[in-house]
């Protein structure tokens, strides 16, 4: 009984062929190639990019640092101003209304200008100018400020009605160009001569 296809290779010649050894003996085995490197780069060269690299780093923590540090001291300032300009230099005073227009970047203020009349500050604080409306008279005021040393708002209130008061018997000429103030000192003023403080 000839073996089956189970049986193939079992019995007497339970070896491989001799012919089928020699056959893959014969055949090499496959070649691997190498994947391509790159070229080395030395160790030193390593180092002086690796210093490179932390060095723009430490250069971009620290401006981000100081842009950060700036604007918040900035922030701290303009705050100071602003309560500076509200209580006075020394922190007395009567609150007062305040409404800001951060486009124009000023800053508008309610007093009280007599017993029974009130009066408008406006502080812009882009064109660095003060301007001051009484309900009851018919002119407005404007000053310019130092960038730095922003009049307190008593103070200004004061220094408009002194001057108002010098203006009733003298005939100041009003300001002719009006492209100088900004729109909210402009909207304030539209009916009124402006004179200088």
């Amino acid at each position: 009984m000839p073996p089956g296809p189970a049986g193939k290779g079992t019995g007497a010649h339970g070896e491989m062929d001799d012919s089928s050894k020699e056959a893959l003996m014969e055949e090499a085995p496959p070649r691997y190639t190498e994947s391509p490197r790159l070229p080395c780069i030395p160790h030193e060269l390593k180092s002086l990019l690796l210093m490179v690299a932390l060095v723009v780093v430490a250069l971009v923590v620290v401006n981000v640092t100081f842009l950060l540090l700036g604007l918040h001291l900035s922030e701290s300032h303009a705050e100071t101003v602003l309560r500076m300009t509200i209580h006075g230099l020394d922190g007395e005073g009567t609150p007062q209304e305040l409404a800001m227009s951060k486009k124009e970047r000023t800053g508008t203020f309610a007093v009280r200008d007599g017993l029974n009349a009130s009066a408008t500050v406006v502080y812009d604080y882009g064109r660095l100018l003060v301007g001051y409306r009484s309900w009851r008279h018919r002119a407005c005021y404007i000053t310019r400020v130092d960038k730095d040393n922003f009049p307190g708002l008593d103070a200004v209130t004061e220094t408009f009605q002194r001057r108002r008061d010098e203006d009733a018997g003298d005939k100041a000429a009003p300001l002719a160009d009006r492209s100088i103030l900004g729109t909210t000192i402009n909207i304030l003023c539209s009916s009124v001569p402006v004179f200088w403080a």
